[in-house]
């Protein structure tokens, strides 16, 4: 029964999910189509609203594409690699592999969503070319699945721009947080550690539950996953290659770089925010990779994965353009959803209904910073009025954030890109992990929430 509603949902999202890119611009026209009637805007209004928003997250996306191609890099380190060729050989059945590639995915994407994203699927390859009899549709899915768990980990933007001074802060709350939250509240708060401990465990179980029977597996031609022969390292004969080639130079500016992030975080009372994150991974790489000549090469690499990124944020903030601007009515579409939560929530219930508006959301607009930008002026509001800790009500957008990205295909693009699959392979597995970590982390909320 239970495989039989897995090749249902397979068949359902090949048959009806598009290119990511034409999700993006479906979505698009979903949303100016129920702003109109919704809102009271005319069609003028709406285009001023989406042109109008194109630009506005020209910052966060570069800092989001630094997040991802900087985890990528470090992880194409060659000593990370060497780590993951080693963590490859440990599963010796099918559905030990998806159980592993699961954890590992999860954990790293704790640690920071660019790099798990990245070094689950390059763990899940590894695996696939030394193990035979695994559904090569379902390890990545697996992979990919981890990513579930980033916004309520070290790299999620919404709980690191809660911890960030400053009057940007106050500005987007609507005044309400006049100091930071630090992360101890969120990220590191034992009910959320727990969430993500028991978020983890179930798609590490349902992943493993939905390995299909030997007949029905799915496997991948090998050539599609050869590596490409690394570059010969060459005797540098020049002054310009020897300081390419310079290890102490690498180390040099990494040193100076982990430093400053010493200072700032050890000494000067800073918190852990997600330029930090950025340099973190960045200066982590430079000495991994020992040489700024092979930092280089490898960021070269990684920055191909961001094209996904680069394309379809315009249209993403866009849409956010729509569902956040007003017309004449004074009204906007991310008002009227938010309210709708706020006016059926009571202290326990408020965020549970958070998530779920965040989840939604989350469909039109894949973005922390989006969420951040539509919901901070609304729900902190509301929930500092029903007295629900601000913590608690920044985790639940990040978590609602997170969840949808399970069927919205835009965050698996990179993924996808180095397993050479497309969106429509993975997303009917991603679909059941949708509904069960929906249930934990619904559940977490309101024991939270007590």
């Amino acid at each position: 029964m239970f495989q039989k509603i897995i090749n249902g949902s397979v068949r359902l999202v090949q048959r009806w999910l598009p290119e990511p890119f034409i999700f993006a611009i479906v979505l698009t026209l979903v949303a100016a189509v129920v702003a109109i009637p919704v809102c009271q805007q005319t069609p003028i209004e709406v285009l001023g609203n989406w042109g109008g928003g194109i630009w506005n997250l020209l910052s966060f996306a570069m800092q989001m594409a630094l997040v991802l191609v900087c985890g990528a890099t470090l992880a194409a380190a060659p000593v990370i690699k060497r780590g993951i060729t080693i963590l490859a050989q440990i599963p010796k059945t099918p559905p030990a592999a998806i159980a592993i590639v699961t954890a590992v995915s999860a954990l790293a994407c704790w640690l920071n969503w660019g790099f798990g994203l990245i070094v689950g699927v390059i763990f899940a390859k590894e695996i696939a070319r030394t193990l035979r009899g695994v559904d090569y549709r379902l390890l990545i899915a697996s992979a990919y699945s981890g990513f579930v768990v980033w916004h309520a980990g070290l790299s999620g933007s919404i709980p690191l721009t809660m911890a960030t001074p400053g009057d940007a802060l106050t500005t987007a709350t609507n005044g309400i947080l006049t100091d930071p939250v630090p992360v101890s509240q969120t990220i590191l708060n034992i009910h959320n550690l727990a969430m993500v401990a028991l978020v983890t465990l179930a798609i590490v179980t349902v992943n493993t539950l939905m390995h299909p029977k030997p007949a029905e597996v799915v496997s991948i031609e090998p050539s599609l996953l050869a590596e490409p022969e690394p570059e010969p390292r060459t005797k540098a004969t020049t002054p310009a290659e020897r300081l390419e080639n310079s290890r102490i130079l690498g180390w040099i500016i990494a040193l100076v770089g982990l430093g400053y992030l010493v200072l700032k975080l050890g000494f000067g009372g800073g918190t852990l925010d997600l330029n930090s994150v950025i340099m973190m991974f960045l200066f982590t790489g430079i000495i991994l990779h020992g040489s700024p000549v092979a930092y280089v090469r490898a960021f070269g690499k990684a920055a191909t994965g961001a094209s996904g990124i680069l394309l379809q944020f315009p249209f993403y903030a866009g849409i956010m353009g729509i569902i956040t601007g007003v017309g004449a009515s004074g009204i906007s579409l991310g008002t009227v959803l938010s309210n709708a939560c706020i006016s059926i929530s009571t202290p326990l219930t408020y965020p549970l209904l958070t998530f779920l508006c965040a989840a939604i959301l989350n469909m039109f607009v894949p973005s922390g910073g989006g969420h951040w930008a539509i919901q901070a002026p609304i729900m902190f509001a509301a929930g500092a009025d029903l007295g629900v800790d601000h913590g608690l009500t920044g985790i639940a957008i990040a978590w609602g954030d997170a969840w949808t990205n399970l069927i919205q295909p835009f965050w698996a693009l990179p993924a996808l890109a180095i397993a050479k699959l497309n969106a429509k392979d993975i997303m009917g597995f991603c679909l059941i992990d949708l509904l069960v970590t929906g249930v934990v982390i619904c559940g977490g909320l309101l024991v939270w929430a007590i």
